[in-house]
């Protein structure tokens, strides 16, 4: 498999302190400001794409995979949630979350130079 393209996000949580919402909105900003057709230009079934999903949160263990899978609709997804964002604190409420996202997509094109 060769790593072809990063895309990054950041999401947040206003006042629920939601790791996994703040992740899927960094995940989603990643993916929805760019409309690219990487399997097809090389000839490549979408779901042969490997991505991974890198999220840096306080919290890491509050992450819940499957939901952020399925928001690709194809390709074959990984999940790695690792400590990291911000929690920034707020007067009498949760924190407000906020989570950073690396999306890697590789496809089996030969081997990396």
């Amino acid at each position: 498999m060769t790593r072809l393209l990063t895309e990054i996000g950041f999401g947040t949580s206003l006042r629920r302190q939601d790791y996994t919402q703040a992740a899927k909105r960094g995940i989603e900003q990643a993916l929805w400001k760019h409309s690219i057709n990487l399997a097809e230009l090389y000839d490549l079934p979408k779901e042969a794409m490997e991505i991974t999903v890198d999220i840096g949160v306080q919290q890491p263990d509050q992450i819940d995979a499957e939901t952020l899978k399925a928001v690709f609709p194809y390709g074959q997804v990984t999940i790695n949630p690792t400590k990291g964002g911000l929690d920034v604190a707020r007067p009498g409420g949760n924190p407000t979350v906020m989570a950073t996202i690396a999306i890697s997509v590789a496809l089996p094109i030969g081997a990396a130079p």
